[in-house]
Order: C-alpha cells, then sequence, then structure tokens
C-alpha cells in the first residue's frame, strides 16, 4: 500500500485550507481511496477524480476549493518554490500584457495601416517597454500593499509564493490569443481584465487567508497602477 504524500511541505484540505498528512492512499494501480480532513472532516481533495474540464469550469467560477487545489496540492506552491518557475511565469504574464497593449493600440490605429518595417519594430519595443514597466508598477504595488496593509510578515519565499500564485491566476490573458483567429469587439479586452482582477484577489485570499475586502483594495490599487502607467507612456512621444 503506497501513501500519495509528497515530499515537503503537506498538502492542504480544499474546504477549510488545514494542512493534511496526506490526499490519497493508493492500493493498487487504479484504486485509490480519498482521505477526509481532520478539522472539517470531509474529503480532503475530491479535485483528485475530477476531470480537468470540471477542474477549470470552478476556476472559472471563482470557487476557492478549485484554487486550493491548484496552488497547493498540484503546483505545491508553498512546499519547494522553484525560481525558474516564476521567471517564466512573469515572463509570460509581460508578454501576454504586450500582446494586449498592442491589440487594444492596433484597434485604435486601424486607419492608418500603411507602416514602414522600422515603425513596427519600433512599436512593438514601445509596447513590449511599456508591458515590462506596467508589471514592474503592478508587482511592487503589490508587494507593498502585502507588507503594509495585509501586513504580511516579511519573508522573501512568501512573497515569491503570493506574487507566483498571482500571475498564475491571470490564466484568463490567454484568451487574448484568441483574438489572433477571431475578430472580437475592444470591450472583451476589458472584461479580460476584470475577470483577470477578480481571479487575482481569489487567488491572494486563498495563499494569504486575509479579508476579502483587503485583497480587492491590493489588487485594485496594483492594477490601477499598472494601467495608469501603460496610459501614461503610450501617451508619452
Amino acid at each position: 500500500m503506497a501513501d500519495a504524500n509528497s515530499e515537503g511541505e503537506a498538502p492542504r484540505c480544499v474546504g477549510c485550507g488545514r494542512r493534511v498528512k496526506t490526499l490519497f492512499v493508493q492500493y493498487s494501480p487504479g484504486n485509490i481511496r480519498l482521505m477526509k480532513c481532520d478539522n472539517c472532516k470531509a474529503v480532503a481533495d475530491p479535485y483528485i477524480e475530477c476531470e480537468f474540464m470540471i477542474i477549470l469550469i470552478d476556476l472559472i467560477l471563482h470557487k476557492t476549493r478549485a484554487y486550493r487545489h491548484l496552488l497547493f496540492n498540484k503546483l505545491h506552491i508553498g512546499s519547494s518554490l522553484d525560481k525558474g518557475i516564476l521567471y517564466q511565469s512573469i515572463l509570460v504574464h509581460i508578454v501576454l500584457d504586450a500582446f494586449r497593449i498592442s491589440v487594444s493600440e492596433g484597434n485604435k490605429a486601424d486607419r492608418n495601416s500603411s507602416r514602414s518595417m522600422l515603425s513596427t519594430i519600433f512599436i512593438c519595443s514601445k509596447v513590449l517597454g511599456n508591458s515590462l514597466l506596467g508589471n514592474v508598477v503592478f508587482m511592487a504595488i503589490l508587494l507593498l500593499g502585502l507588507r503594509y496593509i495585509l501586513k504580511l510578515s516579511f519573508h522573501i519565499m512568501r512573497y515569491r509564493e503570493v506574487l507566483l500564485a498571482v500571475i498564475i491566476s491571470s490564466y484568463f490573458k490567454l484568451f487574448l490569443l484568441t483574438m489572433m483567429v477571431w475578430e472580437f469587439p475592444s470591450s472583451a479586452i476589458f472584461i479580460v481584465e476584470i475577470f483577470v482582477l477578480s481571479s487575482n484577489v481569489v487567488a491572494l485570499r486563498v495563499m494569504t487567508q486575509f479579508p476579502k475586502a483587503h485583497c480587492v483594495g491590493v489588487c485594485l490599487v496594483a492594477h490601477a497602477a499598472k494601467h495608469l502607467t501603460e496610459r501614461w507612456l503610450l501617451r508619452t512621444p
């Protein structure tokens, strides 16, 4: 009989958030028994037996249970944070934001579609720079909010975990890539950003267990600062 507990920090119950010794016990291949949480007496993580699409739907519905499953029991945030994963996630986040800015500005500049190659390269580099600086501001405001508003004790690994969770919860930005295939109104970008904001709030609550109002305030200020920075840079010649 094999124990499913992984090395490092123990997994968590998706219902109450408490740590559990193990999520399931495997008796033989394909024969497992889900374990219950000692605190809430419910099955610690029923998502283990769920299909990916069910988990994705619950993530879209902003269910904290699904976020705990993804962040703690699937990605194991908090056990051994790999810097490479964090840096790769930040890079993807910056590229997706650059794509969002280019799509937004491209919709406004459709009338002036005749551009030289040099002008196109300049615009692409400017958009990428705007996205980079906007995300630097976003991360700085987010970390400052964690320290001075949420009063999260300073620990570099803890801050990395929260930052990675917030970036991962911005997964809906991938929807922007569909704009390369299908045409959407410009309002779709605004809808995606609102969804990303609300998803960031859920991830922040799951990671810090702070009140919803505080998490909304921190995420809202960070997103507002990022977009104001991007608007200011785009208007700068």
